[in-house]
């Protein structure tokens, strides 16, 4: 017909400013296509249907003006009423014939598209593509509707009136209404795309940034067997890969952290054709779905992505089961962190401790309280009351409009790219994902607090919890004289508090991640053989399952906590204290008893240096060794530091760093530095030969001023005598900071004092201490403070 529009577009024919014609997501599919196949960025091939054809089909149908009306009239808050009136409009929308010039260019589109792949029918991904999608400021994840595995012009033709239908969904109404968006101006463009062959193959999202706070350094890849719906949709909890950026673009390795999903369920295309979802075997489930290499290149992927489009991007990849070949099968914007430059730093505190119910993954880093709503379907919704916290086993796109008025939001299921963590963060509530069982564990109607605040793993107390809110704009932290640093040890915090105006962390102890992450004893996965207990052998196992040995799994999770703060705050220093665990401490992990010694008085025993070159925890040390030269040579953290705990003779100070160099850490080399922590009266008098010995020092006041006034620590007898500001322990540490500094060395301090007391800090700085080490909350006071002293002194 002359003059009639084209209503068909290839993706290698359209680009990011045809979002009017196309919608956000063909355009962006175009887009990679001209412009990333050279950065290795594979699309699968593919057409669009333009909004121009959708707009055709309500006006061929009569239903333009009565569709523009019905939705006008909606009452999205009436969750009843919004169902019942969007699904009148779906319904007239799917049973308008197609015009006859739209079907006639998409028929002649899938015959060439067919005949590219030398099939007769190929398999097509029939998804919507709305123009007011996957813009920065809106993601509309899941609001539209997608079919998989279509063949035929007749499942086609069908399968492309369901998606114009699908921008009537009661999510998509609601999700437009409260952002504003007009639904005059709104259209809907279709993509159809080849199939990436899914036999065997896998699929998931990845995000360029830190999901739940922000941070932009890394890139998160999840991944699960099966097609890509079965992760989207919340229905399985996927392996989850960080790699860090700066060092992947410096050409390292730099996955440093993977965790295996529990993967029970995926997406697959039956013999007959038809799209199911069945269980996954356990040998499977017990596998990492992808090699670290398709990791990192799915992450080179993303980054190229990122590069091209200057915005933190939310990408969704398929793996063809055939070839191997990586598919990059949609590309947005992320629309929550990246909506926001430099802001304020939210933390989120417990005041109280109660009986944990569920745990499962955080999202965001939010805590709040409410009365428990158990869902199990979309008729139990109207029971949901503002505040409430939303129990379900997962949540659906259409749940949109209620989520908007909960106060947190739980699931069985789910992955922290799912659209349930999608919109708890949009929304601003936090979110438990993966919890299991919460459906079952959580009582309806009774009060919770939901915790995101406590890391990684997110946590459903009974009870409303008392929990303190401090916000801490990093513009308003004055400039300290002295370096401020942070006492760190929990990963999963990292990349939150690296926001914090620091020069870095002063002291990680590594303590946490071998009794959280690990929890087995060193030694015992050196040689699980002598464990005695069956029991524990078995459990040994169990943790270890998806990697080489025990000793490497002990490898893998101790450089991948250690890797997760040097990546948060690269290249800022993280200075590393190797393990400083009691002998009755190191005893209560899984196989521990097999390897311990009972003492009198640990906190004076076999601790620290004295383990390191002893036959009793020398394999022990070996793996210590070897996760942190994984850490600074594989993945590229060369601003890690190594500090050695507990050093009380010049000859043990010897015999460790030999130990360190059979293992490959030598001092030096490749910028190697390692410290030792002054905590010992020993350690003050011969400082300048320790200085001999090591680059720097770190005070540990805790352990000085016990061992300078023979007082325990930990007895409340005595609690009135422990004091770090006694005189005899500040002329210690003055003692030692001037025999360092004789010796060009730096000093710093990781002890409690200075976040616990003030004047304690204006000291140090009196000292001329090179840095301090503090706990996270204590830096803006303790910066105001010494600022505050500085300011005075210069104007006396």
């Amino acid at each position: 017909m002359s003059g009639e529009p084209s209503f068909v577009r290839w993706l290698a024919e359209v680009g990011a400013d045809a979002v009017a014609e196309v919608g956000g997501k063909n355009a962006s599919l175009g887009e990679m296509t001209r412009a990333l196949a050279e950065a290795g960025v594979r699309v699968p091939n593919g057409f669009a249907l333009t909004v121009e054809a959708f707009h055709r089909h309500l006006e061929d149908n009569g239903l333009a003006e009565e569709v523009r009306s019905r939705v006008g009239r909606l009452d999205t808050g009436d969750v009843r009423a919004l169902a019942r009136e969007a699904g009148a409009i779906r319904e007239r929308v799917l049973a308008g014939q197609l015009p006859a010039g739209v079907a006639a260019e998409a028929k002649e589109a899938y015959a060439a598209l067919s005949r590219e792949a030398g099939a007769e029918d190929v398999a097509v991904a029939v998804r919507s593509s709305a123009t007011a999608e996957d813009s920065p400021t809106a993601s509309f994840a899941g609001q539209q509707d997608t079919y998989l595995e279509v063949r035929g012009w007749e499942e086609l033709e069908r399968a492309i009136r369901r998606c114009m239908a699908s921008l009537y969904t009661d999510r998509s109404i609601a999700y437009r209404a409260e952002r504003g968006i007009s639904e005059e101006g709104v259209g809907l463009s279709v993509c159809v795309q080849r199939m990436v062959p899914s036999a065997g193959a896998s699929s998931g999202v990845i995000f360029t940034l830190d999901t739940e706070s922000g941070f932009r350094g890394v890139v998160l890849v999840t991944a699960s067997w099966g097609l890509g719906e079965a992760i989207v949709q919340g229905r399985v909890n996927p392996d989850e890969y960080l790699v860090h950026k700066a060092t992947l673009r410096a050409g390292r390795a730099s996955l440093f952290r993977r965790e295996l999903g529990e993967k029970e369920r995926r997406t697959v295309v039956a013999a007959d054709g038809r799209v199911v979802e069945e269980r996954v075997p356990a040998s499977l489930r017990e596998r990492f779905v992808l090699s670290d290499e398709e990791a990192l290149e799915l992450a080179r992927l993303a980054v190229a992505i990122e590069d091209h489009y200057g915005v933190p991007m939310d990408v969704e990849w398929a793996k063809d089961g055939e070839t191997g070949e990586l598919f990059v099968v949609q590309a947005r914007p992320e629309t929550v962190h990246s909506q926001v430059g430099a802001r304020a730093l939210e933390l989120f505190k417990l005041d109280e401790q109660g009986e944990v119910l569920a745990r499962g993954r955080s999202v965001g880093c939010r805590i709040a309280t409410g009365r428990a709503r158990v869902i199990h379907s979309a008729a139990d919704l109207e029971r949901v009351e503002e505040g409430d916290v939303l129990v379900a086993p997962t949540t659906d796109p259409d749940w949109e409009p209620v989520l908007k008025r909960v106060a947190a939001v739980v699931t069985d299921q789910g992955g922290r790219t799912c659209h349930a963590a999608i919109l708890s963060r949009e929304l601003g509530v936090p979110c438990v994902v993966g919890a299991g069982d919460a459906t079952r564990a959580l009582t309806d109607g009774t009060d919770v607090t939901v915790s995101c605040a406590e890391g990684d793993e997110g946590r459903v107390y009974a009870g409303r919890l008392g929990f303190r809110r401090e916000t801490v704009d990093p513009a308003d932290v004055p400039e300290s004289p002295v370096p401020l640093m942070l006492n760190l040890a929990d990963p999963d915090l990292a990349f939150q508090l690296a926001a914090l105006p620091c020069a870095g962390v002063g002291l990680m102890r590594i303590e946490f991640l071998v009794s959280r992450w690990i929890g087995v004893h060193p030694m015992a996965l050196a040689h699980p053989d002598r464990v005695a207990s069956v029991e524990e052998r078995n459990e040994i196992r169990r943790r270890a399952r998806a990697h080489a040995s025990p000793a490497d799994f002990f490898v893998e999770r101790l450089a991948a906590g250690v890797g997760q703060i040097a990546a948060a705050f690269h290249p800022r220093p993280v200075i590393v204290r190797m393990s400083d665990f009691k002998s009755n401490e190191y005893a209560s992990l899984i196989g521990g008893a097999a390897f311990e010694p009972e003492e009198a008085n640990p906190m004076i025993g076999f601790r620290g240096a004295s383990r390191y070159y002893d036959e009793r925890y020398r394999d022990g040390f070996a793996l210590e060794c070897r996760a942190i030269r994984r850490v600074r040579e594989e993945l590229g953290f060369e601003n890690v530091k190594v500090m050695i705990p507990f050093c009380r003779t010049l000859t043990e100070g010897r015999n460790v760093l030999a130990e360190m160099e059979r293992h490959g850490l030598v001092r030096g080399r490749d910028g190697l530095e390692v410290w030792v922590m002054c905590e010992i009266p020993n350690n003050v008098v011969l400082a300048e030969e320790f200085s001999e010995l090591f680059d720097g020092f770190s005070i540990g006041s805790n352990d000085l001023t016990q061992l300078a006034l023979g007082v325990d620590r930990d007895s409340e007898l005595l609690s009135h005598v422990f004091d770090e500001r006694d005189p005899g322990v500040k002329r210690l540490i003055e003692q030692v900071v001037a025999a360092a500094h004789r010796a060009g060395r730096p000093v710093g301090i990781c002890g409690q004092a200075p976040s616990d007391h003030p004047d304690f800090a204006l000291f140090l700085a009196e000292l001329q201490i090179d840095s301090m080490s503090l706990n996270p909350d204590s830096v803006l006071p303790v910066a105001r403070k010494l600022a505050a002293a500085t300011s005075g002194a210069s104007a006396g």
